[in-house]
């Protein structure tokens, strides 16, 4: 839908599918993956790239002219730790851009908010163009909106764990709270997850585990690329309200009533 790009710091993208690189069986595997997707946004955590140069590395399995670099602070649970990778990132050319982690538990790996909101801060007042995974609570978005965020990045259900939206009324409260973009990130588990987070507004989602511990994941990847072109449709088409009760699909006015008839 040319006519409906996701537009992010001024940058227009056709695909509202963002995909991750990690836990894939290979490097071969990760690359059709990504090229079924149709995603233009690949993250990649700075931890797994070698910056020093030598040998063959993850981005040489991308197609770099199509695929626009998301570098990741995934690992980081202090803010220093978080800038530090960020700024490694940037000095050796993969980008200004940044998906920022700040983790505050290693067993549920859910994202620290008030470290998160000062990397932030810090990140924007450095030239960054900050892309924060936080909490599903629309204050510490609007929060992060208001330190310079460009978008904001809440997670659907705990990172990897395939449990979907597990309250899709606190996303759309997110949806409703901020001006930036919304990208649903971390839980999503199969191609309806990823319908239900565009149905209700979310801008795009970022999913990474779904597709790299499918079964198939070039399959499962073109399916979630399915789901999310569907979802957002939906959403764009506006959905009928909730009922109560039931409506009849058929008009009531000119029916037969019972009884009426030859002979009656």
């Amino acid at each position: 839908m040319v006519d409906d790009q996701l537009v992010i710091a001024g940058r227009k993208f056709r695909s509202r599918l963002m995909v991750g690189t990690g836990k894939y069986a290979s490097m071969e595997v990760m690359r059709d993956a990504v090229d079924r997707s149709g995603a233009e946004v690949v993250t990649v955590a700075v931890r797994r790239v070698n910056l020093g140069g030598g040998g063959k590395t993850l981005l040489d399995y991308l197609d770099l002219e199509r695929c626009f670099i998301l570098p990741n602070t995934a690992g980081c649970y202090t803010v220093e730790d978080a800038i530090r990778v960020a700024r490694l990132a940037r000095e050796a050319g993969l980008s200004n851009w940044v998906k920022l982690e700040v983790i505050a538990d290693e067993a549920t790996l859910l994202p620290d908010p008030v470290a998160t909101i000062e990397a932030a801060r810090r990140l924007v007042e450095e030239g960054f163009v900050v892309l924060p995974y936080t909490t599903d609570d629309h204050v510490v978005a609007r929060r992060l909106v208001e330190v310079g965020c460009a978008t904001v990045m809440p997670f659907g259900s705990p990172i990897g764990s395939g449990q979907g939206l597990l309250d899709f009324r606190r996303i759309r409260r997110i949806i409703e709270s901020v001006p930036v973009p919304v990208i649903v990130d971390a839980g999503l588990g199969a191609p309806s997850d990823a319908a239900l987070a565009m149905e209700v507004g979310a801008d795009a989602v970022l999913i990474n585990t779904a597709i790299a511990c499918a079964q198939n994941p070039p399959l499962m990847a073109e399916a979630i690329k399915l789901a999310v072109e569907a979802g957002r449709m939906a959403y764009r088409a506006g959905r009928i309200p909730r009922r109560e009760t039931a409506a009849p699909s058929s008009p009531m006015a000119g029916r037969v009533a019972a009884g009426s008839g030859a002979g009656a």
